[in-house]
């Protein structure tokens, strides 16, 4: 079963436990509750996966200025049934069209792979679904800096602050070949967008669950902001 649910970081603080006098930094999450919008099959996707979508996105409006953050008749369509030229074909010839959840379009939607016994379309997954799990991986995207020179992304040491350097203390030195390649090699670490991309931090402790407030705190940090949203799983490591 794909044990796993979607959320967003609140922020982070600390538990402090009397019997030990250990106060452990954690990172509160609200995860859920989730919708099951689609359930993948071996037959039709070639993988299995359930697909779960969290907070619910606006209906359209009248007013122009807000029809960016709004759902688009696609996204309307992917949860509830929308009746059109193609639907009424597919249904005339006899073809089985999907489940539908026949819920509100959702802001973050994510595939969990896995088995998916136990779950059908339309389904509420909540922070219970962890209740058993000692320890979760958490994906999310990072905080984006920017151009970053290689010091601050890389962690290089810099030049010399001696007599002679002038003016390149913080570049990053030779990068060039010789005659031979006559090119620098992919992957070179030079300066560059740093952040802002996709990780994970694995074989996190989790410290308690409140199903009342759906609410996960999760020992040590996660990646992205506060309000950022976050994948959490049931981690393969051991």
């Amino acid at each position: 079963m794909a044990k796993g649910i979607l959320g967003r970081k609140v922020g982070m603080t600390q538990v402090f436990d009397p019997e030990t006098g250990i106060a452990t930094p954690v990172t509160v999450i609200e995860a859920g509750p989730c919708k099951v919008l689609q359930l993948r099959t071996k037959e039709k996707d070639g993988y299995t996966a359930v697909q779960l979508g969290f907070l619910d996105k606006k209906r359209p409006q009248k007013d122009k200025r807000t029809r960016q953050s709004q759902a688009s008749r696609a996204e309307r369509g992917h949860v509830a049934d929308i009746k059109s030229k193609r639907s009424k074909a597919l249904a005339a010839a006899g073809v089985e069209l999907p489940a539908k959840a026949g819920c509100d379009p959702k802001k973050f939607i994510r595939e969990l792979r896995g088995d998916t016994e136990g779950y059908e379309v339309g389904q509420d997954v909540g922070v219970s679904v962890l209740a058993e799990i000692g320890r979760v991986d958490v994906s999310g995207i990072s905080k984006g800096r920017g151009f970053a020179g290689v010091m601050k992304r890389h962690n290089f040491s810099g030049q010399r602050a001696s007599h002679g350097v002038k003016k390149c203390h913080r570049h990053a030195g030779g990068t060039g070949m010789c005659a031979w390649p006559a090119r620098t090699f992919k992957g070179k670490r030079m300066a560059g967008h740093y952040g802002n991309a996709r990780c994970t931090s694995r074989n996190l402790n989790l410290v308690r669950i409140d199903e009342e407030n759906n609410l996960l705190l999760v020992e040590g940090a996660v990646p992205g902001p506060n309000g950022g949203m976050l994948v959490i799983r049931e981690t393969n490591k051991k």
